[in-house]
């Protein structure tokens, strides 16, 4: 077992490295993607994964923590202490992942949805099969970007290094879905934590309910790292130990509310450890030492490329992430970045980066509060303990705050606030630091062509025949620097003048018509008295996402004519048969947002479709569900 003793490990009960050979590896494959100094043996590799986990575990210092399996294993390999999962959610981390390059820039940074990748562009395991790998998935998947071709050897519930051809290399990953935030809520359940020595986080109300589900989620990261063990114990059983290379890492922070879905660090940060057995310390980043740790900033759009390299093969120039291990590791970057996008049925916009100290958040929709109740969080305890209490006036400071709106800025220090409550945006002695981070964001928002600066419904119609990715690139069809300075005035709701979101309303381009309609959403009563003439023109607008954002905003803030004229806009807009599932979500959001002014309209909003057949099943429920809960908010 790779985590037993030094002398503990079996030896191999294969020949070379895992039955490898030289054989046939020499040459280059795949476009000359492969390295043409790989003259070892190719390395086995294991990823061994699990769900909605931070670094929670003993190794990293928890106490609470009960994890000895994966304490043994970080007590033989490198820990690494700023690692963040891109996206704080499954679908896009994982489409990070998979593809090496940062959600927004493929139009994929919403929880679930569906787009491509350009036809030059392959998935990390196509890369490693053409080098010979038997590569294996056991067993989840949910990516955001449709698989083009075979990517996996097998990626199923058997999928296996066993499975492979006598003396192949492997490349396989064992993913555990214990730790998942649906088996927090998972009642019956006999805590082994004792709920009363959990630490609650600061932003959480301390509540029986609260402890409770922390205690809950230690339970099950235990249960986690005994299933880990069994991998790994099948690794020395087969005499493969000697010649893999293990890494551990959780796909993004907490289960719990405010962690997950939120690019905070307590929505990023992960645990990631990699354990190198000696004949491959080769292929092992300069600072490893058994029981060692990392400060390199690392993010899951990291990963394709590490793995390519730890494979000897030389990453792609259009991947957007760093490799940090193998013999094409690069220079440690001084920055990680985060998103956020559409969560299930609720619509926001968010971009973070981080330091190894600070992390900026820029808040894009700040008028949207943190908690917008999606259907599948609020089955958590602690998500409806906390917003009942919180209707009830029964919280203070720092408890009420995921339940409000947001600022545009926030900037915390992760040395002395780990709880990321103290919000230091406005505070003249972090000026500097502010100045920076913003100013990193923005290069980073410009390098990687961030399409998430389009409604949802845009990146896809405005790739239509190639790719978001693809796009994104073409200044004619994706003027960003135009469509950033239209976000930024609409969203730094404190700067940029009403006059300056009027004219945007008349630009060539929808996707500037669409932010100035949200700046003068954002700016409430009066910036909509202001420019009502502009608003109602802005409902015959040849596109549907100006159109909603301007009928929300007359609905929400203008007199009773102008309800009168936006609810037309909105129910029509909310036909998921008529305009697709991205603007019927839209304008049911907006149609939520009108709360009790939308009394009128009911059973209109009760006859809408909720699906077409041609959707995603993965997205199938988010229309109902906001139908649901609108109805349910007017009192039917």
């Amino acid at each position: 077992m790779v985590q037993d003793g030094a002398d503990g490990m079996k030896h191999n009960k294969e020949t070379h490295a895992g039955g490898i050979t030289r054989r046939g590896f020499g040459a280059v494959v795949g476009a000359g993607v492969l390295s043409q100094a790989a003259e070892r043996p190719k390395p086995n590799i294991l990823w061994i994964t699990c769900e909605d986990i931070g670094p929670e575990l003993g190794a990293y210092g928890d106490a609470y923590a009960q994890t000895p399996n994966l304490d043994r294993l970080a007590a033989r390999g490198l820990r690494y202490t700023n690692a963040w999962s891109t996206a704080p959610v499954c679908a896009p981390a994982r489409t990070a992942i998979i593809s090496g390059m940062y959600p927004p820039s493929t139009g994929s940074e919403h929880m679930r949805s569906m787009t491509r990748l350009p036809a030059h562009m392959r998935m990390y395991p196509q890369f490693l099969r053409e080098a010979g790998y038997y590569a294996t998935n056991n067993s989840k998947e949910d990516y955001n970007l449709e698989k083009v071709g075979e990517v996996w050897d097998d990626s199923s519930g058997k999928g296996h290094w066993r499975n492979r051809k006598p003396g192949q290399p492997f490349f396989s990953i064992f993913n555990f879905t214990t730790t998942h935030e649906s088996q927090i809520r998972r009642r019956p359940h006999t805590l082994k934590h004792d709920p009363a020595k959990v630490r609650v986080p600061a932003y959480h109300p301390d509540t029986p309910e609260v402890r409770h589900d922390w205690a809950q989620y230690y339970d099950n990261i235990t249960t986690m790292d005994q299933q880990a063990a069994g991998v790994l114990r099948e690794l020395t059983e087969d005499g493969l130990a000697e010649n893999t290379v293990v890494l551990f890492y959780g796909d993004h922070g907490s289960g719990m509310p405010r962690s997950k879905r939120w690019p905070y660090n307590s929505g990023l940060h992960v645990p990631l450890m990699a354990y190198f057995p000696e004949k491959l310390r080769h292929l092992a980043p300069p600072e490893y030492r058994p029981g060692g740790t990392s400060e390199r900033l690392v993010g899951f759009v990291d990963l394709a490329p590490t793995l390519l390299s730890l494979a000897g093969i030389k990453p792609p120039s259009w991947m957007q992430g760093h490799a940090f291990l193998g013999e094409h590791r690069a220079p440690d970057p001084p920055y990680v970045f985060g998103c956020r996008g559409r969560m299930d049925e609720r619509y926001d916009m968010v971009r973070s980066v981080r330091d190894k100290r600070y992390v900026y958040i820029r808040n894009y929709m700040p008028h949207k509060i943190y908690g917008q109740h999606i259907a599948y969080m609020f089955e958590t305890p602690t998500t409806r303990v906390w917003k009942k209490l919180y209707d009830a006036g029964r919280l203070k400071q720092p408890q009420t705050r995921f339940w409000e709106t947001k600022p545009s800025e926030e900037l915390y220090d992760l040395q002395n606030d780990r709880d990321e409550v103290n919000n230091l945006a406005e505070s003249p002695q972090h000026a500097q630091t502010l100045a920076r981070l913003r100013k990193a964001l923005r290069e980073h928002v410009l390098e990687v062509r961030d399409v998430g600066f389009l409604p949802e419904d845009e990146i896809h119609s405005r790739s239509r025949g190639s790719t978001p990715y693809e796009m994104g690139r073409d200044t004619k069809r994706y003027p960003l620097e135009k469509i950033l300075a239209m976000a930024d005035k609409a969203s730094m709701v404190k700067d940029a003048s009403t006059k300056d979101l009027e004219n945007g309303l008349r630009d060539a381009d929808s996707a500037v018509r669409y932010w100035a309609a949200m700046g003068l959403l954002m700016r409430g009563a009066p910036a909509v008295s202001k420019t009502k003439p502009a608003l109602q023109a802005a409902l015959g607008d040849s596109q549907a996402s100006v159109r909603v954002i301007s009928a929300e905003a007359l609905g929400r803030y203008g007199d009773e004519a102008d309800l009168e004229k936006a609810l037309p806009v909105l129910l029509d807009a909310a036909r998921i048969d008529k305009h697709g599932l991205y603007v019927s979500m839209l304008a049911l959001n907006a149609l939520d947002a009108l709360d009790g002014k939308a009394a009128k309209v009911r059973d209109q909003i009760r006859a809408l479709p909720a699906a077409t057949p041609d959707i995603d099943a993965r997205l199938k429920e988010y229309v109902g569900n906001l139908i649901k809960k609108t109805l349910a908010d007017l009192g039917a």
